[in-house]
């Protein structure tokens, strides 16, 4: 793990190096880097493979409230870093948030999207109580309890996968995601702007992600200019890329033979 000081953070990266093109992924929200193990060791033979961690998570802290535009400008300052011209950006859940928002910002650094139980609109309003209310819980003293269980369940829904991150979110300072969660409801909705996005876009969903529904990444690809598709992952939750990788990591790999080749 490396550290690159941009944009007045301390951001943490891995750099799998290498002349192949460039692959970033950016992770989900209470997840970090590491969630993508899976696909950077299917992938890393071929492509420089380069995961971070983003505000609030991993090895990365910030006492500055942000955006998920703010986000996506960490991730191409990260390319910048690491002199890299132009990348595919892989993005799960708010790693798409984000992922979007570059590819509308700095469209010139983007040459493809692959999007993993993602979406570009806000959270639905009845939903927001929910959020906040284990937000709440997740910045307290107190234990995570059936409320990690839920968590844990509703991103990764396998059982071997959930107890190894309620361990790991049990060790860290859960205080660090407070700011995180103001970015995650309070983002704006790009549903609008999707059309101004040329690059390929892939779509790869859960069919039973409860978190966003999968109807959502069915409408987004009807939206941008250069939809590749969905592909549907039956059984998956809201990670798939950690729950089925044996689906995901070729879905990955054709998608960025297409746009890289």
């Amino acid at each position: 793990m490396a550290i690159a000081e941009i944009n007045g953070q301390r951001i943490g990266y891995s750099d799998g190096g290498g002349d192949g093109p460039a692959v970033i992924f950016s992770h989900g929200f209470l997840m970090d880097r590491t969630m993508f193990d899976h696909q950077v060791a299917a992938l890393a033979s071929s492509y420089r493979c380069i995961t971070w961690d983003e505000r609030c998570f991993g090895e990365t802290v910030t006492d500055q409230s942000f955006t998920y535009w703010d986000s996506a400008d960490d991730a191409v300052a990260l390319l910048d870093h690491l002199d890299v011209d132009e990348a595919v950006f892989v993005g799960m859940s708010q790693g798409g948030f984000l992922s979007l928002r570059a590819a509308l910002a700095h469209p010139g650094k983007v040459t493809g999207l692959c999007l993993i139980d993602s979406q570009s609109g806000q959270e639905a309003p009845e939903a927001t109580p929910g959020y906040e209310a284990m937000l709440a819980h997740w910045t307290s003293d107190e234990p995570l309890g059936d409320v990690g269980t839920f968590v844990a369940s509703l991103i990764l829904g396998e059982p071997n996968l959930m107890e190894t991150w309620l361990e790991i979110w049990a060790a860290r300072d859960r205080s660090t995601i407070a700011l995180a969660g103001e970015a995650l409801l309070g983002r704006d909705d790009i549903t609008d702007r999707l059309a101004e996005i040329a690059c390929p876009v892939l779509s790869i969903h859960g069919e039973a992600d409860q978190a966003i529904d999968i109807s959502l990444a069915e409408s987004l690809q009807q939206a941008v200019q250069d939809g590749r598709g969905l592909v549907r992952v039956p059984g998956a939750a809201h990670a798939p890329n950690m729950s089925h990788p044996e689906i995901v990591n070729p879905a990955l790999a054709s998608f960025l033979a297409d746009v890289t080749g």
